[in-house]
């Protein structure tokens, strides 16, 4: 992705992502994924894991998304799914102070995470599902990287783009980028406008007219 593209999709929030993607009639936002660690907004290209219960296999003497975050660009974000059922952390600690040395921007996780106030202390953005004390020692593994997820009922494939900010998590197709951004700024200007407007004393009802709530049809 381009750095203008970068910087635009820096510069748009969740709530306008998804917006964007209703009118473009796409898939891509994700409700009940919590910001657990910091305020910030993150946004960026994703990478990818596939977490599975632990039967024994070989791939349980690496630990849990390290290729990930040896694999991280800066600015890119970890996506995890830990759907197995089972109560384990997908992520903790450690593995955020690693994603944090290699200036990827924050990790997002179907499933829980764990060492909520570690990942504080290293200002290290982490949303989850949920969060746990639990470890994945001798409960999940992980089983690939970078291949298609699931978060939500949203498939993410790696270097698609995310921005998740405290309202939500938003995907957004690699194909689809430019339009999607170019639906969301338009929809940024027209709530920007709206706002000066009630500012500046129009009544609400006008504001939050006709207009606004035809603003998304296709």
């Amino acid at each position: 992705m381009s750095a203008d593209l970068t910087a635009r999709l820096a510069d748009v929030d969740a709530c306008a992502v998804s917006d964007a993607l209703d009118k473009l009639g796409l898939p891509g936002a994700v409700t009940g994924i919590h910001r657990f660690t910091t305020t910030r907004r993150i946004s960026g290209r994703v990478l990818t894991v596939k977490l599975e219960p632990d039967d024994g296999r070989p791939a349980a003497s690496r630990h849990l998304s390290t290729a990930a975050v040896e694999a991280a660009q800066p600015g890119e974000v970890i996506v995890i799914e830990q759907r197995t059922g089972i109560d384990a952390a997908g992520w903790g600690g450690n593995l955020s102070l690693g994603a944090k040395l290699r200036g990827a921007a924050g990790v997002v996780v179907e499933g829980s995470t764990r060492d909520v106030d570690e990942a504080r202390d290293y200002d290290f953005p982490v949303f989850a599902r949920d969060h746990t004390a639990r470890t994945a020692r001798g409960r999940i593994v992980e089983t690939a990287t970078n291949v298609p997820v699931t978060v939500g009922d949203v498939t993410v494939s790696p270097g698609d783009y995310v921005v998740a900010d405290g309202s939500a998590v938003v995907f957004i197709a690699a194909a689809d980028l430019e339009r999607v951004l170019a639906a969301a700024e338009a929809i940024v200007e027209r709530e920007r406008q709206m706002a000066a407007a009630l500012r500046a004393g129009t009544p609400i009802s006008q504001v939050m007219g006709a207009s606004y709530e035809t603003m998304l049809k296709k």
